[in-house]
Protein backbone atom coordinates (compact mmCIF):
# COMPACT_ATOMS: atom_id res chain seq x y z
CA UNK A 1 0.00 0.00 0.00
CA UNK A 2 1.56 3.05 -1.21
CA UNK A 3 0.28 5.31 1.62
CA UNK A 4 0.82 2.85 4.42
CA UNK A 5 3.78 4.47 6.53
CA UNK A 6 5.49 1.22 7.41
CA UNK A 7 5.80 -0.63 3.83
CA UNK A 8 9.20 0.82 3.86
CA UNK A 9 9.71 -1.88 6.76
CA UNK A 10 8.89 -4.64 4.64
CA UNK A 11 10.92 -8.00 5.84
CA UNK A 12 12.19 -6.27 9.01
CA UNK A 13 10.84 -8.25 12.36
CA UNK A 14 10.58 -7.15 15.55
CA UNK A 15 12.04 -9.51 18.61
CA UNK A 16 10.59 -9.93 21.59
CA UNK A 17 11.04 -11.79 24.79
CA UNK A 18 8.45 -13.56 27.14
CA UNK A 19 10.10 -13.73 30.45
CA UNK A 20 7.17 -16.17 31.75
CA UNK A 21 6.70 -17.67 27.98
CA UNK A 22 9.70 -18.21 28.01
CA UNK A 23 9.97 -17.66 24.50
CA UNK A 24 11.02 -15.33 21.99
CA UNK A 25 8.59 -14.19 19.70
CA UNK A 26 9.18 -12.40 16.05
CA UNK A 27 6.76 -10.01 14.49
CA UNK A 28 6.65 -8.62 11.02
CA UNK A 29 7.65 -4.69 11.46
CA UNK A 30 5.55 -3.97 8.74
CA UNK A 31 2.46 -5.65 9.28
CA UNK A 32 2.80 -6.46 13.19
CA UNK A 33 1.76 -10.52 11.84
CA UNK A 34 3.36 -12.87 14.15
CA UNK A 35 6.29 -15.28 12.06
CA UNK A 36 7.23 -17.51 14.97
CA UNK A 37 7.57 -18.06 18.59
CA UNK A 38 10.82 -19.95 19.76
CA UNK A 39 10.79 -21.59 23.10
CA UNK A 40 14.22 -20.50 24.92
CA UNK A 41 15.65 -21.37 28.45
CA UNK A 42 13.89 -19.78 31.01
CA UNK A 43 13.63 -17.08 31.88
CA UNK A 44 14.80 -15.00 29.07
CA UNK A 45 15.13 -11.16 29.75
CA UNK A 46 17.25 -9.03 27.16
CA UNK A 47 18.14 -9.64 23.78
CA UNK A 48 20.90 -8.02 21.33
CA UNK A 49 21.31 -7.92 17.72
CA UNK A 50 24.52 -8.99 15.60
CA UNK A 51 24.04 -7.76 11.99
CA UNK A 52 27.38 -9.20 10.89
CA UNK A 53 26.59 -12.65 11.40
CA UNK A 54 23.03 -12.33 11.75
CA UNK A 55 22.49 -14.07 15.19
CA UNK A 56 20.87 -12.93 18.18
CA UNK A 57 21.73 -13.24 21.54
CA UNK A 58 19.41 -13.87 24.64
CA UNK A 59 20.58 -13.63 28.31
CA UNK A 60 18.58 -15.50 30.93
CA UNK A 61 18.95 -13.89 34.50
CA UNK A 62 17.10 -15.91 37.00
CA UNK A 63 15.35 -19.78 36.76
CA UNK A 64 12.17 -17.77 37.30
CA UNK A 65 10.93 -14.63 38.48
CA UNK A 66 12.82 -11.31 38.49
CA UNK A 67 15.12 -8.99 40.28
CA UNK A 68 15.28 -9.18 44.04
CA UNK A 69 12.09 -12.02 43.60
CA UNK A 70 13.48 -15.34 41.62
CA UNK A 71 14.31 -18.87 42.13
CA UNK A 72 17.90 -18.60 41.73
CA UNK A 73 20.33 -16.86 39.39
CA UNK A 74 20.40 -18.50 35.84
CA UNK A 75 24.00 -18.47 33.95
CA UNK A 76 22.68 -19.04 29.84
CA UNK A 77 22.98 -17.26 27.06
CA UNK A 78 20.91 -18.53 24.42
CA UNK A 79 22.40 -17.81 20.48
CA UNK A 80 19.59 -17.70 17.64
CA UNK A 81 19.53 -17.70 14.39
CA UNK A 82 18.03 -14.18 13.41
CA UNK A 83 16.80 -16.02 9.56
CA UNK A 84 15.67 -19.63 10.52
CA UNK A 85 14.84 -18.95 14.62
CA UNK A 86 16.47 -21.73 15.80
CA UNK A 87 18.97 -21.73 18.41
CA UNK A 88 22.65 -21.71 17.27
CA UNK A 89 23.67 -22.64 21.07
CA UNK A 90 22.99 -22.28 24.96
CA UNK A 91 26.12 -20.73 26.41
CA UNK A 92 26.82 -21.18 30.01
CA UNK A 93 29.06 -18.82 31.88
CA UNK A 94 29.31 -20.29 34.88
CA UNK A 95 30.47 -19.31 37.30
CA UNK A 96 28.83 -15.66 36.90
CA UNK A 97 25.93 -15.93 37.10
CA UNK A 98 22.59 -13.15 36.73
CA UNK A 99 23.32 -12.15 33.12
CA UNK A 100 21.22 -9.15 31.89
CA UNK A 101 22.47 -6.30 30.20
CA UNK A 102 23.99 -6.72 26.05
CA UNK A 103 26.52 -4.25 24.85
CA UNK A 104 27.66 -4.71 21.00
CA UNK A 105 31.13 -3.72 19.57
CA UNK A 106 31.45 -4.89 16.44
CA UNK A 107 34.78 -3.27 15.28
CA UNK A 108 36.35 -5.16 18.28
CA UNK A 109 33.82 -8.09 17.89
CA UNK A 110 32.75 -8.38 21.23
CA UNK A 111 29.67 -8.48 23.35
CA UNK A 112 29.72 -7.24 27.15
CA UNK A 113 27.25 -8.99 28.97
CA UNK A 114 26.19 -7.77 33.25
CA UNK A 115 26.60 -10.41 35.77
CA UNK A 116 25.33 -9.60 39.61
CA UNK A 117 27.82 -10.27 42.50
CA UNK A 118 28.78 -13.40 43.99
CA UNK A 119 29.29 -14.21 47.91
CA UNK A 120 33.55 -13.26 46.87
CA UNK A 121 33.26 -10.79 44.35
CA UNK A 122 31.32 -7.66 43.18
CA UNK A 123 29.19 -7.77 39.84
CA UNK A 124 30.70 -6.91 36.34
CA UNK A 125 30.72 -7.53 33.05
CA UNK A 126 31.88 -10.52 30.94
CA UNK A 127 33.48 -10.07 27.77
CA UNK A 128 32.83 -12.55 24.98
CA UNK A 129 34.38 -13.05 21.56
CA UNK A 130 32.12 -13.08 18.92
CA UNK A 131 33.63 -15.19 16.85
CA UNK A 132 34.00 -18.11 19.22
CA UNK A 133 31.31 -17.39 21.28
CA UNK A 134 33.48 -17.47 24.07
CA UNK A 135 34.48 -15.50 27.32
CA UNK A 136 37.76 -13.75 27.26
CA UNK A 137 37.50 -11.98 30.68
CA UNK A 138 35.41 -9.92 33.33
CA UNK A 139 35.58 -6.66 34.65
CA UNK A 140 34.30 -5.96 38.19
CA UNK A 141 32.15 -2.66 38.26
CA UNK A 142 32.17 -2.75 42.67
CA UNK A 143 28.44 -2.89 43.01
CA UNK A 144 26.41 -5.63 43.47
CA UNK A 145 23.71 -5.34 40.70
CA UNK A 146 24.96 -4.02 37.36
CA UNK A 147 21.86 -4.35 35.11
CA UNK A 148 21.84 -2.41 32.43
CA UNK A 149 25.22 -1.61 30.31
CA UNK A 150 26.21 0.57 27.28
CA UNK A 151 29.85 1.93 25.74
CA UNK A 152 30.83 4.40 24.25
CA UNK A 153 30.85 5.01 20.19
CA UNK A 154 34.69 4.69 19.77
CA UNK A 155 34.36 1.17 22.18
CA UNK A 156 36.83 2.28 24.73
CA UNK A 157 34.58 3.30 27.56
CA UNK A 158 31.65 1.39 29.41
CA UNK A 159 29.19 2.12 31.71
CA UNK A 160 26.74 0.19 33.83
CA UNK A 161 23.81 1.02 36.02
CA UNK A 162 23.40 -0.07 39.41
CA UNK A 163 19.99 -0.73 41.16
CA UNK A 164 21.29 -0.56 44.68
CA UNK A 165 24.54 1.15 44.46
CA UNK A 166 24.45 5.28 44.62
CA UNK A 167 26.55 5.43 41.67
CA UNK A 168 26.60 4.53 37.43
CA UNK A 169 30.37 2.53 37.28
CA UNK A 170 32.67 3.75 34.42
CA UNK A 171 34.91 1.08 32.97
CA UNK A 172 38.24 1.13 30.90
CA UNK A 173 36.92 -1.53 27.89
CA UNK A 174 41.14 -1.60 27.09
CA UNK A 175 42.39 -2.28 30.30
CA UNK A 176 39.85 -3.87 31.87
CA UNK A 177 39.61 -1.86 34.75
CA UNK A 178 36.95 0.15 36.55
CA UNK A 179 37.72 4.13 36.10
CA UNK A 180 34.94 6.38 37.85
CA UNK A 181 31.96 6.29 39.77
CA UNK A 182 29.57 8.68 39.04
CA UNK A 183 27.10 9.38 41.77
CA UNK A 184 23.44 8.69 40.89
CA UNK A 185 20.85 7.34 43.16
CA UNK A 186 20.40 4.08 42.35
CA UNK A 187 19.83 3.78 38.50
CA UNK A 188 17.96 1.91 35.76
CA UNK A 189 18.19 2.26 31.78
CA UNK A 190 20.75 4.23 30.47
CA UNK A 191 22.14 5.31 26.76
CA UNK A 192 25.02 6.73 25.56
CA UNK A 193 24.91 10.24 22.56
CA UNK A 194 26.22 9.26 19.36
CA UNK A 195 29.35 11.82 20.03
CA UNK A 196 29.87 9.93 23.68
CA UNK A 197 29.72 13.59 25.25
CA UNK A 198 26.51 12.15 27.35
CA UNK A 199 25.39 9.67 29.31
CA UNK A 200 21.50 9.75 29.92
CA UNK A 201 20.11 7.47 33.18
CA UNK A 202 17.40 6.95 34.54
CA UNK A 203 17.29 7.30 38.58
CA UNK A 204 16.23 6.54 41.05
CA UNK A 205 15.96 2.79 40.93
CA UNK A 206 12.23 2.06 42.17
CA UNK A 207 13.67 0.02 45.18
CA UNK A 208 16.36 2.45 46.29
CA UNK A 209 16.09 3.31 49.91
CA UNK A 210 19.31 5.50 50.10
CA UNK A 211 17.60 8.63 49.20
CA UNK A 212 13.95 7.94 49.29
CA UNK A 213 13.32 11.85 48.56
CA UNK A 214 14.91 11.74 45.23
CA UNK A 215 12.78 13.11 42.15
CA UNK A 216 12.64 11.22 39.06
CA UNK A 217 13.98 11.70 35.96
CA UNK A 218 17.27 11.39 33.32
CA UNK A 219 20.35 12.01 34.81
CA UNK A 220 22.62 13.75 32.19
CA UNK A 221 26.39 12.89 32.45
CA UNK A 222 28.93 14.62 31.16
CA UNK A 223 31.48 11.96 30.23
CA UNK A 224 34.65 14.49 29.97
CA UNK A 225 34.23 15.02 34.02
CA UNK A 226 32.19 11.86 34.98
CA UNK A 227 29.91 14.07 36.88
CA UNK A 228 26.01 14.77 36.34
CA UNK A 229 25.28 18.29 34.66
CA UNK A 230 21.27 18.16 34.56
CA UNK A 231 18.36 16.15 35.53
CA UNK A 232 15.49 16.33 33.20
CA UNK A 233 12.36 16.12 35.00
CA UNK A 234 9.61 13.29 34.56
CA UNK A 235 6.52 12.64 35.70
CA UNK A 236 7.01 9.27 37.81
CA UNK A 237 9.56 6.59 37.74
CA UNK A 238 11.41 5.80 35.00
CA UNK A 239 13.04 2.47 33.67
CA UNK A 240 13.71 2.04 29.91
CA UNK A 241 15.68 4.68 27.93
CA UNK A 242 16.41 4.82 24.52
CA UNK A 243 18.23 7.01 22.22
CA UNK A 244 16.91 7.22 18.35
CA UNK A 245 18.94 7.67 14.87
CA UNK A 246 17.11 10.65 14.69
CA UNK A 247 17.91 12.22 18.12
CA UNK A 248 15.11 11.79 20.18
CA UNK A 249 15.56 10.46 23.97
CA UNK A 250 13.27 8.04 24.53
CA UNK A 251 11.81 7.01 28.40
CA UNK A 252 9.32 4.57 30.23
CA UNK A 253 7.27 5.59 33.28
CA UNK A 254 5.98 3.52 35.44
CA UNK A 255 2.90 4.25 37.40
CA UNK A 256 1.72 2.06 40.28
CA UNK A 257 -0.18 1.77 43.35
CA UNK A 258 1.90 -0.13 46.20
CA UNK A 259 0.22 -2.45 48.53
CA UNK A 260 -1.48 -5.29 46.15
CA UNK A 261 -0.98 -8.93 46.99
CA UNK A 262 1.56 -8.58 43.61
CA UNK A 263 5.52 -7.69 44.54
CA UNK A 264 5.08 -5.02 41.39
CA UNK A 265 2.06 -3.22 43.16
CA UNK A 266 -1.04 -2.62 41.47
CA UNK A 267 0.35 -0.94 37.30
CA UNK A 268 -1.67 1.64 35.80
CA UNK A 269 -0.97 2.38 32.26
CA UNK A 270 2.61 3.45 31.88
CA UNK A 271 4.33 6.50 29.59
CA UNK A 272 6.47 6.82 26.67
CA UNK A 273 7.83 10.54 27.27
CA UNK A 274 9.91 11.78 24.66
CA UNK A 275 12.80 14.06 24.60
CA UNK A 276 14.90 16.11 22.03
CA UNK A 277 18.55 15.11 22.73
CA UNK A 278 19.83 18.30 21.42
CA UNK A 279 18.24 20.62 23.27
CA UNK A 280 16.48 18.41 26.02
CA UNK A 281 13.51 20.07 25.50
CA UNK A 282 10.28 17.39 26.45
CA UNK A 283 8.43 16.95 22.98
CA UNK A 284 5.86 14.95 24.33
CA UNK A 285 4.10 11.76 25.83
CA UNK A 286 1.30 9.29 25.54
CA UNK A 287 0.01 6.38 27.11
CA UNK A 288 1.27 2.74 26.83
CA UNK A 289 1.06 -0.78 28.51
CA UNK A 290 1.69 -1.46 32.18
CA UNK A 291 5.28 -1.39 33.72
CA UNK A 292 7.55 -0.50 30.34
CA UNK A 293 10.47 -2.53 30.52
CA UNK A 294 12.24 -2.06 26.70
CA UNK A 295 12.59 0.62 24.28
CA UNK A 296 13.93 0.55 20.29
CA UNK A 297 13.18 2.13 17.32
CA UNK A 298 13.47 1.26 13.64
CA UNK A 299 16.91 2.57 12.07
CA UNK A 300 15.27 5.60 10.72
CA UNK A 301 13.88 6.61 14.45
CA UNK A 302 10.14 6.86 12.81
CA UNK A 303 8.44 4.19 15.19
CA UNK A 304 9.45 3.22 18.67
CA UNK A 305 8.27 0.21 20.42
CA UNK A 306 7.88 -0.51 24.33
CA UNK A 307 7.49 -3.53 25.92
CA UNK A 308 5.51 -3.75 28.85
CA UNK A 309 5.96 -6.41 31.13
CA UNK A 310 2.97 -6.66 33.16
CA UNK A 311 0.50 -5.72 30.18
CA UNK A 312 3.10 -8.40 28.62
CA UNK A 313 2.37 -5.97 25.12
CA UNK A 314 4.47 -3.76 22.82
CA UNK A 315 3.06 -0.60 21.92
CA UNK A 316 4.16 0.50 18.45
CA UNK A 317 4.83 4.62 18.47
CA UNK A 318 4.64 6.94 15.58
CA UNK A 319 7.59 9.29 16.93
CA UNK A 320 7.05 11.82 14.05
CA UNK A 321 3.51 12.57 15.38
CA UNK A 322 3.39 10.59 18.74
CA UNK A 323 0.86 8.80 18.18
CA UNK A 324 0.07 4.98 18.35
CA UNK A 325 0.25 2.67 15.71
CA UNK A 326 -0.49 -0.70 17.06
CA UNK A 327 -0.34 -2.82 19.96
CA UNK A 328 1.28 -6.20 20.04
CA UNK A 329 -0.12 -8.78 22.48
CA UNK A 330 3.02 -11.33 23.61
CA UNK A 331 2.28 -14.40 25.40
CA UNK A 332 3.10 -15.28 29.16
CA UNK A 333 1.94 -17.88 31.72
CA UNK A 334 2.43 -15.44 34.24
CA UNK A 335 3.90 -12.18 35.14
CA UNK A 336 6.41 -11.31 34.37
CA UNK A 337 5.52 -11.23 30.26
CA UNK A 338 7.04 -8.97 27.99
CA UNK A 339 10.50 -8.05 28.07
CA UNK A 340 13.59 -7.50 25.81
CA UNK A 341 13.55 -6.70 22.36
CA UNK A 342 15.64 -6.27 19.06
CA UNK A 343 15.00 -5.01 15.65
CA UNK A 344 15.91 -7.09 12.83
CA UNK A 345 16.52 -5.26 9.56
CA UNK A 346 16.10 -7.68 6.84
CA UNK A 347 19.33 -9.00 4.76
CA UNK A 348 20.98 -6.98 2.45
Amino acid sequence: MPNDPRSHLTGDVLAVVSQSGATVSFFDAATDALLDTLEVTAEPHELCFDPTRRLLWCTTAYHSGYYHAHSGRSTKLTVIDADTRRIVEVIDLAPEHGPHGLALDLDRDRLYVSVEASADRPGGVVVVDLATRRPLGRIDTDAPGPHWFAISPDGRTGYATNKEAPFVSVVDLGRGVLTAKVEVPGSEGLAVSPDGSRVYVAAPYLGFAGKPDAEPGIHVIDTRTASVVEVLPTGSAVIPVHLTATGRLLTGEISATPGTDSPLGRQDPGRLTVFSAATHRPLGSLEVGQFPLTITSSPDGRFGYVSCVVSSTVDVVDLTTLTPVSRLTVPKTAEPGAHGLAYLPRRA
